[in-house]
């Protein structure tokens, strides 16, 4: 009979405690962060063991963990409590590799997440076939990642009637179950009508799904880990080199709002952000913006 999840995590906390003696906290800690990677196998991997997870489902579980806005260090321990607990499947003889080997983790220090130009975002929904019966719905998604700057999990259980297209707002429930409402554009109010008109009004949609705008072809909802496939894919067909996740978005979102001049505290509401200071990443400015600031302001660059 195959080992469950909860066996494997149960038999790693006994090993921490009996032969590498770690302290109630360090156990405590490390608990939790093998907790989530089991969470995220049922959530994300319908239900996949442990044991069987290879270096790419662990990719795709550390950028899931990334949008939680942990800090680095965070999700640096998060990996090293991964690898620690693949050796000892490893030594255990139930695998034949540590899958978290070659993983790196992420860096210390200033973060300047990945941001996508506007001519990029537009190559990426060129990409979208709309003679395929998904093709709308892959539109909206990348148009409304975009337009609002929502994380993965607020965008598959985004509903319709959350979305206000009179006023052009959107009502979110974020972290916590916090409502905010987010301006969204009137091309993703007119992509979204698109694929509700020409696509999920033909699927067969259960009781439980029938609020929410993006369902695959069973007319069921969306999970993460089919967000990431789409944005993966159309990035290979756009020719886009940049590492993108469906966060990615969301960094461009903030990003092109900061260096428009929009009020940093209105972007902090606009995300969802707890703090200031997570929005205050999004005031990096790459070196032509700061040229052309100093050019046309300092009074040394002006002319008489």
């Amino acid at each position: 009979m195959a080992e469950s999840n909860q066996t494997h995590i149960e038999l790693f906390l006994e090993h921490l405690a009996l032969e590498r003696s770690m302290s109630a906290n360090t156990i405590e800690a490390y608990q939790k962060d093998i907790e989530k990677l089991a969470f995220y196998c049922e959530d994300c991997l319908n239900g996949k063991n442990l044991k069987a997870l290879t270096p790419e489902d662990l990719t795709m579980f550390l950028e899931w963990v990334a949008q939680l806005e942990l800090s680095a260090r965070s999700q640096a321990r998060i990996l090293s409590a991964v690898k620690h607990f693949y050796n000892l499947l490893l030594t255990d003889g139930k695998i034949d590799r540590n899958p978290a080997y070659l993983i790196s983790g992420p860096k210390f220090g200033m973060y300047i997440p990945t941001v996508l130009s506007v001519e990029e975002i537009d190559e990426i929904e060129k990409a979208v076939d709309l003679s395929r019966p998904d093709g709308e719905r892959n539109r909206a998604i990348i148009e409304t990642l975009f337009s609002c700057g929502l994380r993965v999990s607020e965008l598959i259980n985004l509903k319709i009637q959350d979305i206000n297209k009179e006023i052009g707002f959107v009502r979110i429930f974020g972290k916590g179950n916090k409502m905010r409402l987010v301006p969204i554009s009137a091309l993703a109010l007119k992509y979204i009508e698109f694929y509700i008109e020409q696509m999920r009004c033909h699927l067969i949609i259960n009781s439980e799904n029938r609020d929410i705008l993006f369902l695959n072809r069973r007319g069921q909802k969306l999970t993460r880990v089919m967000i990431f496939k789409i944005v993966k894919q159309l990035c290979e067909k756009a020719n886009i080199t940049k590492t993108v996740s469906p966060h990615t978005f969301r960094h461009s979102f903030a990003t092109h709002l900061v260096k428009g001049g929009a009020n940093l505290k209105a972007v902090q509401e606009m995300l969802g952000h707890e703090s200031i200071q997570t929005t205050e990443i999004y005031t990096h400015l790459d070196s032509e913006y700061l040229r052309d600031a100093i050019m046309s302001f300092h009074p040394r660059n002006k002319q008489d």
